[in-house]
């Protein structure tokens, strides 16, 4: 197999798991993408390859949403783009976080992260993690929340970002 210089090259050849594994690699240590591309480029080879069932839990407080999710070892996943700072908490576990600066940071539960509006990560865990995310709302759907909340894809975000400045927030 070749070393890719673009996603397009990489996603051209992920046909089978290993493969896509391979490219995935290729990715992560390619100096051609900025980490916000790497980890775009890793989420679109992460849906070739087989799908792995994260449990979530929905918690309800007085204007508080929590989203805790049980994320086994060894798999990696992507967070959707939050349109706004957040709170999370790894609650148990250790996982390998890649940021939006590129830097991996090693993460030990429990431990609190707060994100800040436009994050997009991959994570990595090292043990059996749990991790919980808190977002202050009265909804109670789910799916309501997510679209309020998260971003479908970096046009998505810009698109509420140029909304913000029109309202003047």
């Amino acid at each position: 197999m070749q070393d890719c210089e673009t996603f397009e090259e990489a996603a051209a050849q992920a046909m089978a798991p290993s493969t896509a594994l391979s490219i995935a690699e290729q990715v992560r240590r390619s100096v051609l993408m900025t980490p916000r591309q790497k980890t775009f480029a890793m989420e679109d080879i992460m849906r070739a390859m087989p799908q792995v069932d994260v449990p979530v839990k929905h918690h309800y407080g007085k204007g508080l949403y929590g989203r805790e999710i049980a994320i086994p070892a060894g798999t990696t996943l992507t967070g959707r783009i939050h349109k706004f700072a957040n709170l999370n908490v790894l609650l148990s576990g250790q996982m390998s976080v890649s940021m939006d600066d590129g830097e991996q940071h090693l993460v030990t539960g429990p431990c609190v992260v707060v994100s800040p509006a436009g994050t997009k990560r991959i994570a990595d865990p090292v043990t059996d993690c749990v991790w919980l995310t808190f977002l202050g709302t009265d909804a109670t759907d789910p799916e309501a929340i997510e679209l309020e909340f998260t971003a479908a894809d970096e046009q998505d975000y810009l698109t509420h970002c140029e909304q913000l400045q029109i309202k003047g927030a």
